[in-house]
């Protein structure tokens, strides 16, 4: 990804809707799960926050994905909890039924029916459809004393008279 796209993708995860399922007790952090989708189409970001979505071409799908070589229903994401407040996303082919897409899907470069995802993981259809899941994470904070050669420089023009 370019400088430019990446910055572009923090921003669009930092405004994404936030899921209250998704926070860490007691510390109000929470983690945003995104998918970055190639297709016919060009790029497109989707937030995830539903338990379930369906990936395929057919216009019924929570995240359509344009490109004739891809089933009407060829995958399914699925959330499940975690501890802590988290969860993560299970990527599934096929449809809700259980019925496989014609084709599969490839992980990372493994082709896998079933797949819990971590931050980075790529997923590739047919005719070059590439979905990238992301997992940002909250920031934690520092605990402990100030660093002090940790200096915040401040431009007087922004300082109001």
């Amino acid at each position: 990804m370019s400088q430019t796209e990446t910055s572009q993708f923090h921003q669009s995860a930092n405004n994404a809707p936030k899921d209250s399922t998704q926070s860490s007790e007691g510390s109000g952090a929470q983690e945003n799960h995104l998918l970055l989708v190639e297709d016919d189409k060009g790029r497109r970001v989707f937030p995830l926050e539903a338990p379930v979505y369906s990936l395929g071409r057919d216009p019924s799908c929570d995240i359509r994905l344009f490109s004739m070589f891809v089933s009407r229903q060829h995958a399914t994401l699925r959330r499940q909890d975690v501890e802590g407040g988290f969860c993560r996303y299970q990527i599934v082919d096929g449809n809700l039924e259980g019925q496989p897409s014609t084709s599969g899907i490839s992980i990372n470069g493994r082709k896998i029916n079933t797949y819990e995802l971590k931050d980075g993981d790529q997923v590739m259809f047919p005719g070059s459809v590439s979905v990238k899941y992301y997992r940002l994470k909250p920031e934690e904070k520092k605990s402990g004393p100030l660093d002090p050669f940790d200096i915040t420089l401040i431009d007087p023009s922004m300082l109001d008279d």
